[in-house]
């Protein structure tokens, strides 16, 4: 079992074709093999609210100043909320390498189209043991935050215990997902980060913006991934995660710290609810959250650091002491195309990095 879970973990680290939708290149040959990471876009949904905790609205690109490791960096699309997204004019840099120019999914103009196309949501229920006291009232909570989420694009319902089912894919017809809330049944033991990385997985394969709500009515008992890798495979990938926990996590403080640590490393939220009515109140408040998001992209400037990158997003002038802003704090890239092929004899055990 153990083994399964770390070959499942070491998959999903390495199939990861975008961070946010991806920013930079490098070209790296060992024992004459061609080894690429390629980035094109990032991408931030960033919160901002007030000293009171309320949503501040009307922002205009040029009151954010984004950085990467402390690089300025360029917006290329701006969107609030639902709204429709600006394109700002910033492009990418050229592509140096002639092959690479060739490769359709390398056009500026159809990465941009379909980075920040859609809006996906991950639904990821706890039908572990934890939850038989309530269960109904669990799913009575998701199935209304289900028919809620009128403007998401798509929506996909997962369960686990011990195991995760994928009760209901990604899809736009409500009814469907709902029918997967209903038929679920308690099992076993929890292994929430297994489950939630494998969640991680599938929806870092979609293009634009993605987050995953978990529910979760306890501690995990049964994973064999630790949070950290789970937390960071999320930020590189840009994907929010919310969490809802009922008082019986709360009541486990490892459980609590991890959850509230996980959340606010991706950009997202942790709630704790004590009855069924904050149940409905997190649910309601994450659908909230995500109808006042600002979204950005950009192409990252030259930038040699091959590890974690650090992005920081702040407000200029009057609006930086006024307000606070929420968002991911940085993404490591990920390697998207592995190509066995011997490379040209001159660029043999040469590193190039034309990142963008």
């Amino acid at each position: 079992m153990a083994k399964r879970y770390f070959a499942l973990l070491a998959i999903a680290l390495a199939v990861i074709a975008t961070v946010g939708a991806t920013a930079a290149r490098l070209h790296a040959q060992q024992d004459g093999t061609r080894f690429r990471i390629s980035v094109d876009l990032v991408q931030l949904n960033v919160a901002v609210t007030d000293n009171k905790g309320n949503y501040v609205t009307g922002l205009k690109p040029s009151d954010f100043v984004i950085s990467e490791d402390g690089i300025t960096e360029k917006l290329a699309t701006f969107e609030e909320g639902n709204g429709p997204t600006q394109r700002l004019g910033a492009a990418p840099p050229p592509k140096p390498a002639p092959a690479d120019a060739q490769n359709p999914s390398d056009d500026p103009n159809q990465t941009l189209a379909e980075a920040i196309a859609g809006s996906n949501v991950f639904i990821l229920f706890d039908t572990s043991n934890y939850m038989y006291r309530g269960f109904v009232f669990a799913q009575d909570a998701i199935s209304d935050f289900v028919r809620s989420l009128e403007t998401a694009d798509k929506i996909a319902f997962y369960s686990y215990s011990r195991d995760l089912f994928r009760s209901a894919p990604l899809t736009a017809d409500r009814s469907e997902v709902v029918r997967g809330v209903r038929t679920t049944v308690a099992g076993d033991d929890a292994a929430l980060y297994n489950s939630l990385l494998l969640t991680l997985k599938d929806a870092s394969t979609q293009t634009g913006r993605k987050v995953v709500v978990v529910f979760s009515n306890g501690p995990d008992n049964a994973s064999m991934v630790p949070p950290e890798d789970v937390a960071e495979l999320a930020q590189s990938a840009g994907i929010p995660i919310y969490m809802i926990s009922t008082r019986e996590a709360r009541l486990e403080p490892v459980s609590t710290v991890v959850f509230e640590r996980m959340t606010a490393a991706t950009g997202g939220k942790a709630y704790f609810a004590n009855s069924w009515r904050d149940e409905k109140k997190a649910f309601a408040s994450i659908r909230d959250d995500l109808g006042h998001l600002y979204s950005f992209s950009y192409y990252p400037e030259p930038n040699p650091n091959r590890g974690w990158r650090a992005i920081n997003v702040k407000l200029v002038g009057e609006h930086a002491k006024q307000y606070h802003v929420r968002t991911r704090n940085g993404y490591r890239p990920q390697p998207n195309r592995f190509n066995s092929e011997p490379p040209p004899a001159s660029s043999v055990s040469q590193i190039t990095d034309s990142a963008q």
